[in-house]
């Protein structure tokens, strides 16, 4: 790709203005709106330029150019004229069009003013560029011209993004920003050209959502709808779709919705189990017998043959092959035979339909998901020039890419990846859940081993998926433009485009800590009991981290320009919100649970939060249908709570709370952290302490009945310091305990705790406080043992080692709580000898001696390549280095990949010896691409069960 653009000094500085907020994602801004000497003026105080376009061009190419001439009335408010005569070009124009198509393009190219050649022949590609004197008495010329119909339409709204009109503003609200003037620096020039060649869409699982909203303003899944989705494809330079298919059939519904896509450049498709350009509806409308080719072949080939010809005018991508009706596996099992007849009468059709030309350039796809890619697998094989689609599992994490021989396949390969899924473990179809740092992670693999022929997302509703939709779109127009290194920068870029530079650095925040949340644990399966209640204060810190974001995403909301909420609203403020709600309700179940399980009169309080939330998250969901008078009714109405099963409850439901009575009295009990039992039910309670690790922790003493308790600390050790000795227990009293370690000796001090209630029984809680030789202590170096653990976020590595230019290198955001690090660049062969492989090493100073579990939190990708896993190296200094594979065992369909999925993590475990505590490095060694490594928990002995695992230890 070429983009570039010879300035002056005037216009260098220009550049550095605020103007450079309104171009397009990660490019160099051409427009201004402010004159500079030899800019095109496209629209001045008292000129607009005229927009010139060829009535012999194509169709869509005339239309687009209607839709930059609204674009610049949005903008500032003086309309263009669109022209298709010569004569009527002023001084300052924009000329449009497609070579071989526009003839006035073609004599640009030939009288040497226009030098597309960079671009010629190819697909999708455009050229814009600001050419002088191109036509006697035109001054200056802003010419778009196109490789083919596609390229042109990318040109003109390439424009349209650049004076300040965003894909979004009509699917999100994004208001136009307004300019009185717009000026195309002169000497630019744009030669741009996408590197993935079908990139699209799939709108899928589209009820009730969708579905009721396409109802209530369109009536039906018809041409009025797709038009607009069609435009947004083009504005995010896509050009291809899986249309609407649960209760819809494109082509059948309306005629007009597969001209007007051919028309506007979409390429269709149909989704992976509709062959033939048949929409799943058609068979049950039109078709004869049952959906089996055992046993009904005529009807079925009729019916696929009567697809072929209803679309042989239009341009689309077929899809071959067959599964059952309805997404299910074929009836017929896994009859290869069988298959490959179908797909070789399919393309017999599809020869006798196109003999006007060869087979091999009518566009055909076999899509490999589920069982169908353990037909490859067993050997089935289809012609090499249909493009082998393969799939991730429904929840992002690719199953296969090409090998070093498959890459040479005519048809080539693609990827049919997942931002919406309704199926197990459990659908997901509400929010966007999905990171984008995991989304570049994967697509990375799949351009890199040349999966680059179709990129195509499900998106399910559309809404509320706008971020991961652009991204993985950009990323599909140039992969090699969007780098690991470049994915928080996207996101500012992006909230630069929508809302303004002033606010971009704290919305990319925002959106990356909501995704990232929902990208641990999904809404969907966000549980009472996922985050500890009991260890390493993970539910707090959890809920204080999605407080902290609904605060600052309110903050915002309240400073934004009153045009920008209603986007702000649906991009940020919602979706931060409603995920934070749903999270906190279920927290609050949790502890409405224990706490009632522990008799605490508290319960009653998490009970009343609980309603709330399940009240908020309602009156969130009505905001949102409120939104822009309305216009986006039935989006959100997704049920998210409630789930029993894979599938969604008809609506949401609250979970069950329970009520606490408590008796007319006062009593006394007491709860110590990491214990769900309390005194006087249990006893046995013990406080941990150690002098590297967490020197604070508590216990709390709560009342079972109404009537207010006096409680006093009868005995503690000395060098224990208690927040609070005595006192009065209304509801809850929570106490801190701290060691004083100066007046410790080494090694572990044991002492009680004893407090005395209401009644004669006292209560008792055992301490323990470990304090470590203070001469290893200085000495020690890197993370340290403390806690009865090590915890290390991976991309804290002390030092590391690159080989053959592949080193472990991070990628920000793509974590649980961090980020992760993986081998890069990609790899296609493993390496086999240690000593030639990168690493990476980690300090470690050990206060214990034994044998210790290391667990490795890594991504929970798939073994992508056959025969080869998803392998680290790993050695404690001095150890022979084990080799872990964190797929050995591992079925795609087993409760181990359920558990991985759900969790977004996959663990790999080791065991290693320490038997002299001090010093000590980790090292971790690369062995195949796709590893993507999170964190690192050593468990020295008392590592404790929680979801995330403790927070990263301390480093000296």
């Amino acid at each position: 790709m070429f983009r570039f653009s010879k300035q002056s000094l005037l216009a260098v500085l220009l550049s550095l203005a605020p103007i450079t907020a309104l171009a397009a994602l990660g490019e160099q801004s051409y427009v201004s709106h402010l004159p500079s000497r030899g800019a095109l003026t496209l629209v001045g105080k008292t000129t607009v330029a005229p927009l010139y376009v060829d009535p012999t061009d194509h169709k869509g190419v005339i239309r687009a150019l209607g839709d930059l001439q609204q674009d610049i009335a949005r903008v500032t408010g003086k309309t263009p004229t669109v022209i298709h005569q010569r004569q009527a070009l002023g001084s300052h124009s924009v000329i449009v069009g497609t070579i071989g198509k526009s003839n006035l393009i073609d004599t640009l190219i030939r009288t040497g003013k226009l030098k597309p050649s960079a671009i010629t022949g190819q697909w999708d590609a455009y050229h814009l560029q600001v050419v002088n004197k191109p036509l006697p008495g035109v001054e200056r010329a802003l010419v778009i011209a196109g490789a083919n119909k596609r390229g042109t339409l990318y040109g003109i709204y390439d424009v349209s993004e650049q004076i300040g009109v965003s894909p979004w503003y009509y699917w999100a609200d994004v208001p136009v920003q307004k300019k009185s003037n717009i000026y195309i620096r002169k000497n630019t020039l744009v030669q741009d050209a996408p590197k993935v060649k079908y990139r699209g869409i799939f709108l899928n699982d589209e009820a009730p959502a969708l579905s009721n909203w396409v109802k209530q303003n369109h009536g039906d899944y018809n041409h009025a709808f797709y038009e607009k989705v069609f435009e947004l494809l083009l504005r995010l330079k896509a050009n291809y779709l899986w249309p609407a298919m649960w209760n819809s059939a494109f082509a059948d519904d309306d005629p007009l919705n597969m001209i007007l896509a051919d028309e506007y450049g979409i390429v269709m498709g149909t989704s992976h189990h509709e062959p033939m350009m048949r929409a799943d509806k058609e068979w049950d409308r039109h078709g004869k017998g049952p959906w089996e080719y055992s046993s009904n072949p005529k009807e079925l080939y009729d019916f696929w043959q009567a697809g072929a010809k209803r679309n042989k005018p239009y341009e689309s991508l077929y899809t071959m092959g067959m599964r059952g009706q309805q997404d299910e596996p074929m009836s017929e099992g896994e009859n290869i035979e069988l298959l490959e007849t179908i797909v070789k009468d399919q393309r017999s059709i599809l020869s006798d339909v196109f003999s006007d030309r060869e087979l091999t350039e009518v566009p055909q796809l076999w899509c490999l998901y589920k069982e169908v890619q353990a037909y490859y697998e067993k050997g089935m094989r289809v012609p090499d020039d249909i493009t082998l689609l393969w799939s991730d599992d429904n929840w992002g994490n690719i199953r296969r890419l090409p090998t070093t021989e498959e890459r040479n396949r005519v048809g080539g390969a693609g990827v049919y990846y997942h931002f919406d899924y309704v199926g197990g473990p459990r659908s997901y179809r509400w929010l966007n859940t999905v990171p984008i740092a995991k989304v570049w992670e994967q697509m990375n693999l799949a351009y890199h081993t040349k999966a680059d022929t179709i990129w195509i997302v499900n998106v399910g509703d559309l809404k509320p998926m706008e971020y991961p939709i652009e991204f993985f779109l950009r990323m599909a127009w140039n992969p090699e433009n969007w780098p690991h290194t470049r994915l928080q920068e996207f996101g500012q870029l992006w909230a630069t485009r929508e809302f303004g530079e002033q606010y971009a650095e704290e919305i990319e925040s925002l959106i990356t800590g909501y995704t990232r949340h929902n990208g641990r644990r999904k809404p969907e399966l966000m549980a009472p009991d996922t985050y500890s209640l009991l260890n390493y204060n993970e539910a707090e810190r959890i809920s204080n981290e999605l407080n902290d974001l609904v605060r600052r995403a309110e903050t915002l909301y309240n400073t934004i320009p009153t045009n920008k909420k209603n986007a702000f609203f649906q991009l940020v403020l919602y979706p931060v919100k409603a995920s934070a709600t749903v999270t906190q309700l279920n927290i609050a179940v949790g502890k409405n649970r224990l706490y009632a399980q522990q008799g605490r009169a508290e319960a009653n309080h998490w009970a009343k939060e609980t309603q709330r939330l399940f009240k908020l998250d309602a009156a969130l969901e009505a905001q949102y249908h409120a939104l822009n008078n309305g216009k986006w009714n039935h989006f959100m109405s997704q049920p998210r709570i409630g789930y029993t099963n894979w599938n969604n409850p008809a609506g949401n439901q609250m979970p069950s709370i329970h009520q606490y009575t408590p008796g007319n009295y006062g009593d006394m009990a007491v709860a110590v952290e990491g214990y769900s039992h309390v005194w006087p039910d249990a006893g046995g309670h013990t406080l941990r302490f150690d002098q590297n690790g967490r020197n604070q922790q508590g216990f709390e003493l709560f009342n079972r009945g109404t009537q207010p308790v006096n409680f006093k600390i009868l005995e503690k050790p000395a060098w224990l310091k208690l927040s609070l000795e005595q006192g009065e227990i209304a509801s809850v009293q929570k106490i801190e305990a701290a060691v004083d370690w100066q007046q410790l000796s080494e090694g572990t001090s044991l002492g009680e705790i004893v407090i005395k209630g209401n009644s004669w029984a006292k209560a008792s809680i055992h301490i323990s406080a470990f304090k470590p030789n203070e001469k290893r202590r200085r000495k020690a170096r890197g993370f340290l043992d403390a806690d009865g653990y090590i915890a290390i976020e991976a991309a804290n590595a002390s030092r590391g080692k690159s080989a053959l230019g592949i080193s472990w290198s991070e990628i920000p955001q793509h974590g649980r709580t961090q980020s992760a690090i993986t081998p890069l660049p990609f790899n296609h062969k493993s390496f086999t000898d240690l000593s030639k492989a990168p690493y990476v090493e980690y300090d470690l100073t050990f206060f214990h001696t034994g044998e210790f579990d290391i667990h490795i939190h890594a991504a929970p990708s798939l073994p992508f390549l056959p025969n080869r896993g998803l392998r680290y190296a790993i050695a404690l200094s001095g150890e022979e280095p084990q080799i872990v594979d964190l797929t050995q065992g591992f079925s795609g369909t087993d409760e181990a990949w359920e558990e991985t999925v759900k969790s977004g993590v996959r663990i790999g475990t080791s065991v290693h010896k320490v038997v002299k505590a001090g010093r000590n490095t980790l090292r971790i060694y690369a062995l195949d691409s796709g590893v993507a490594i999170q964190k690192i928990l050593v468990n020295t002995g008392g590592l404790k069960p929680s979801y995330l695992g403790p927070e990263q230890s301390i480093r000296n």
